[in-house]
């Protein structure tokens, strides 16, 4: 039933995002010179939104453009119409729908599709991760020295102790590879099927990150906000790993870097 509502709803809007892709179309900021909306975000998002409420009236939904559609509901589906706006405004084919259910205030399922690689990343609860049907598991890495990394940067730079700049210097100033996307939903699903072995970000949105989080825990990895305690994605920081290389990537992370 849920799963039903999942997928239908997240083609609706990778639909959309596919179609404007070919033609023309509007692009506004919103806050930061860089933080865009286009027109495809909004019909991604009414496609999704028109989805659910037709199967479940009465849930909560909470969306990146639209904001909070507030029911009293145990269900809220938490909705990125394009995650990596930036890149599909460049038409840069890094940018997926991300659609995340929370029952009770835990993750119980959640897609990311990106249709231009047509690659369709799916868990649920207790269920295992899935790319395209098939299982997908996080990588065995267990050095963050011989580890392949991704990060993103906020749109409004932190000027914090360990900000973005200071932890991406301290690893490349050691030849580890960082990589950097610009779609977070996709760099959570790219180490939930072993392509990349961890990932952090500072400053990340509900919405970024929910239907990521359980695909990476459902491959066998690990999520840990910034200090390393349970992560929620209410709360901006995020590391994510296949597990093996968590704790040391949290080390680095807080400035306590090992000798290699």
């Amino acid at each position: 039933m849920f799963k039903d509502a999942l997928l239908q709803a997240t083609h609706a809007g990778a639909e959309e995002i596919r179609r404007f892709m070919e033609m023309e179309f509007k692009i506004s900021n919103k806050e930061g010179i860089n933080n865009l909306v286009t027109e495809a975000d909004h019909a991604s998002e009414k496609a999704i939104i028109e989805v659910i409420k037709e199967h479940f009236p009465d849930h909560y939904i909470l969306s990146e453009e639209a904001g909070e559609i507030v029911q009293d509901s145990e269900y809220k589906w938490i909705i990125d119409p394009i995650d990596g706006t930036v890149n599909f405004a460049n038409r840069i084919p890094l940018c997926c729908v991300s659609i995340g259910l929370e029952h009770n205030g835990q993750m119980i399922m959640g897609a990311v599709y990106n249709p231009f690689m047509n690659e369709f990343f799916f868990a649920e609860r207790g269920q295992g991760a899935t790319l395209n049907n098939k299982p997908i598991f996080v990588s065995k890495k267990e050095k963050v020295a011989t580890s392949c990394l991704v990060t993103g940067f906020p749109y409004t730079y932190l000027d914090e102790p360990n900000g973005p700049l200071q932890v991406f210097e301290r690893f490349i100033r050691r030849g580890i590879p960082v990589r950097r996307l610009g779609s977070a939903a996709i760099d959570l699903c790219w180490v939930a099927s072993g392509r990349f072995d961890g990932f952090y970000e500072h400053k990340l949105q509900a919405w970024d990150s929910a239907a990521g989080f359980i695909i990476i825990e459902e491959a066998g990895g690990k999520v840990t906000n910034l200090k390393g305690d349970p992560y929620s994605p209410y709360q901006p920081g995020i590391v994510a790993s296949n597990g093996f290389i968590h704790d040391e990537l949290l080390e680095w992370i807080k400035g306590n870097v090992p000798a290699i």
